[in-house]
């Protein structure tokens, strides 16, 4: 099973009544660090370019989110559901 971890970084907010709008851009380190030691640096170096658009109509997740905060993304399989679901 291949999975992977991105580090993503809210890059601006959409909000609307009902509606928050959360555009994620790949970390991108104030400056390089050749030495991967800044974790930034090293999440750059193996990923440097991604975009994440996700729309949220929870409520009870709006406000919650603020351009700047950054978050792990993990990329796992999913299981094709269709294989999953018995007889009806």
């Amino acid at each position: 099973m291949t999975t992977m971890r991105a580090k993503l970084q809210i890059n601006s907010i959409a909000r609307t009544p009902g509606l928050e709008t959360l555009k994620f851009n790949a970390v991108c380190p104030p400056s390089f660090d050749k030495d991967g030691l800044h974790e930034d640096s090293t999440f750059s170096k193996y990923s440097p370019s991604a975009v994440l658009e996700i729309s949220i109509t929870n409520p009870a997740l709006h406000g919650k989110f603020n351009p700047g905060d950054k978050f792990y993304v993990d990329f796992t399989p999913a299981p094709d559901q269709a294989a999953t679901v018995g007889p009806v």
